[in-house]
């Protein structure tokens, strides 16, 4: 299911709100989660959305990238899939992650 990143969205955005300035705008999307950080609980900023069709996600990038959400431009562009790295050097010595 391809996915949407969504940059500088309001960090009091709930993954709600966000999926209902998405689909005001026209779009209709599957999901939208919206990364929180681990220690403090509050929103980081950016998140994704799932779309069905790969069409409506270049579609909305070009709608929705620049536009403003409560004051803030919004980045829009197509998810990458996440990659590990699977050794890095600390301090000379290799560790895996």
């Amino acid at each position: 299911m391809p996915k949407l990143f969504l940059g500088n969205i309001p960090h009091t955005s709930s993954e709600s709100q966000v999926q209902n300035w998405i689909e005001s705008q026209g779009f209709c999307v599957e999901s939208v989660e919206v990364i929180y950080d681990r220690a403090t609980g509050n929103p980081r900023g950016f998140g994704f959305a799932s779309m069905n069709d790969e069409a409506e996600v270049q579609k909305a990038i070009t709608a929705l990238n620049g536009q403003r959400m409560d004051g803030r431009v919004i980045t829009v562009n197509q998810a990458t899939p996440l990659t590990y790295r699977t050794s890095h050097a600390v301090n000379g010595r290799q560790r895996t992650i």
